[in-house]
């Protein structure tokens, strides 16, 4: 039994459930309920796969998540005030004081939140139905959402099982209806299957990795064919494309469990012991000492949301963005105990040189552009202007003509002798959402989506990166791939599901008119178009070739985008705000200059 188990049976308490499904609004076509009755895991049904070796599973005796003990002591009056605590940032969305996180009072029964009357359209309520098919149980508990959920795809490969990073918007989604329990459930149980024992083994997850997906599995009990018990099945990446370990699992998991505790009040959920050494043990695998000497964070192709070879490996944005935006939220809930000082002190070491080197040399608009162009090339010594040797020949033609005289973005990857100038929307959003950049930096962002709209809009929301690589390129840095063709998935396809990162990130600038034009743009076809993963083509006229339909986490960003844009103040659940100590910290160095310490060794 592991550490994360072990303190999951010892620890005391209790908590009341409710059902999911009586504030989900109905009334979408009737003949899509049988889609979820693969969800629910039939025993006998599934006996047929359990042939097949694991390489590990949680494999346990069904125990209910609400009947695990939390951490804190008290007789739950501290409930009461974070929740009114979080009233103060959620404004009407979040549920009375007297319930708590949709669990139920600790001293007395479960309290139903009372339903949120407003008018919805149908495309909405339909959303919401599909979100709830989409739900995966395990011990009779809601513990996440499958990838997609078409019926009609009779080879689902790796779409039927629970990935951390498409629950997100699932999670917040339910979150800001109220929904707590699914988005308790999957905190816990995903933390349950972390990697926790250090290894030296190349083929095992290290210490602190989170999975990228899991599965709900009923297996047979030994010596017992007619008794059954349900597991859940995790993947580290081995059965992944390309078998690479995720990265941003761990990063996403502590951002929801943040978000968790802000629109719920319930702070127990946080302070477990076990979700403390959880979080400690995904910052240390990421604040490893290592081979690089950039305050960024060093990973493969196909570690983030752009899973196949795309030639991001290196130092991509996407991933620095959620690296910057965990590390400001672990702080905020780590506990102040022994052992916790040197962590937080390395914590906030990294959070200012990480926002310093991103400002500084992932930046680019027209003036830096400029700058790049008569970069002066072999500099030798500290005083190097041009500090990667990035040759201005490297600078593309397609961005001479496509960078705006108003606006700028942060360029995709940034290694020695290489500029990646690319735009890639996940990163570029969530640096404003994560205050990773500056005030004007992320206005400059939001300038450069609208003044580029039918680039990166255009007929669907959102371009995942700008341009696509073509011809030779295209060849050379995918492998001639065949799924990420130019303008296709991952290479210039148009994803849905960032229109809620648009969005928080509109609402956090103050422009939120922005995001609520994507949103109409979006609604106009996409239940049409059976809620596809992405689109293809220049300005996203088609469904993707390869999309797998009724895909959740486009149906969930759509709804989190038209909550969001309803109740702006629900956003806050989700952004940081700029760090004092931080922007103290780089005016100090900037004003008195980068100042270097030689060492001489005397051999």
């Amino acid at each position: 039994m592991g550490i994360a188990e072990a303190a999951l049976h010892t620890m005391p308490g209790a908590f009341a459930t409710h059902s999911l499904a009586s504030n989900l609004p109905l009334g979408a076509d009737a003949r899509r309920r049988k889609r979820n009755t693969n969800l629910v895991p039939n025993s006998r049904a599934l006996q047929g796969l359990l042939k097949i070796p694991r390489l590990r599973s949680v494999r346990r005796q069904c125990q209910r998540i609400d009947d695990l003990a939390r951490v804190t002591e008290g007789n739950g009056n501290w409930v009461k005030g974070a929740m009114n605590n979080a009233s103060q940032v959620l404004g009407n969305v979040n549920v009375p004081d007297q319930a708590v996180g949709g669990n139920g009072g600790l001293n007395g029964n479960a309290v139903k939140p009372p339903p949120q009357r407003r008018k919805t359209s149908s495309v909405e309520d339909e959303a919401w139905e599909l979100l709830q098919e989409s739900m995966v149980y395990y011990c009779g508990s809601p513990v996440g959402t499958i990838a997609a959920n078409d019926p009609n795809d009779s080879d689902p490969a790796n779409y039927d099982q629970v990935f951390i990073r498409d629950f997100i918007p699932s999670g917040i989604a339910f979150l800001l209806k109220g929904e707590y329990e699914i988005v308790r459930n999957f905190i816990l149980h995903t933390l349950q299957l972390q990697s926790w024992e250090k290894t030296m083994d190349c083929h095992s997850p290290g210490q602190g990795l989170m999975p990228a997906s899991f599965k709900v599995r009923t297996i047979p009990l030994d010596g017992d064919e007619d008794a059954t018990e349900e597991v859940l099945d995790p993947d580290f990446g081995e059965a992944a494309i390309g078998r690479v370990a995720p990265v941003d699992s761990g990063l996403w998991w502590i951002i929801l469990l943040r978000a968790y505790g802000k629109c719920s009040g319930d702070l127990s959920v946080q302070e477990r012991i076990d979700v403390q050494t959880g979080m400690k043990m995904i910052l240390k695998l990421c604040l490893a000492d290592g081979f690089d000497m950039f305050p960024t964070l060093l990973v493969t192709d196909g570690s983030c949301m752009i899973d196949r070879r795309m030639g991001i490996h290196g130092h991509p944005l996407e991933i620095q963005a959620l690296f910057y935006s965990a590390l400001l939220c672990a702080r905020e809930m780590l506990t102040q105990e022994d052992g916790s000082a040197d962590l937080i002190r390395a914590l906030n070491n990294r959070l200012i040189a990480l926002s310093f080197h991103i400002r500084e040399y992932y930046w680019l608009d027209m003036q830096k552009l400029n700058e790049i162009y008569r970069y002066k090339t072999e500099e030798y010594s500290y005083d190097a202007v041009n500090k990667f040797n990035i040759y201005p020949d490297q600078i593309p033609p397609w961005l001479v003509e496509w960078i705006p005289p108003k606006g700028g973005y942060f360029i995709g990857n940034l290694q020695p002798a290489h500029m990646d100038f690319r735009f890639f929307a996940l990163g570029n959003l969530w640096s404003i959402v994560s205050s990773m950049a500056t005030t004007h930096q992320s206005h400059a962002i939001l300038d450069l989506v609208e003044s580029k709209w039918s680039d990166l809009v255009a007929e669907m929301p959102l371009k995942i990166c700008y341009p696509a690589l073509e011809n030779q390129e295209w060849k050379i840095i995918t492998g001639s791939d065949p799924k990420n063709t130019p303008w296709s998935y991952h290479n210039g396809g148009s994803w849905p599901t960032l229109l809620w990162q648009l969005t928080v990130a509109c609402i956090k600038m103050n422009r939120p008119e922005l995001a609520a034009k994507a949103i109409e743009v979006a609604e106009r076809r996409i239940a049409a178009d059976k809620w596809p993963e992405y689109y293809d083509t220049k300005r996203a006229r088609f469904i993707g070739k390869q999309s797998r339909l009724y895909q959740t986490w486009s149906i969930a960003g759509f709804l989190v985008a038209k909550l969001l844009i309803e109740k702006p103040d629900a956003a806050r659940i989700l952004w940081n705000d700029e760090d004092a100590e931080i922007l103290n910290a780089l005016s100090t160095n900037r004003k008195r200059g980068k100042k270097v310490l030689k060492k001489t060794y005397i051999v």
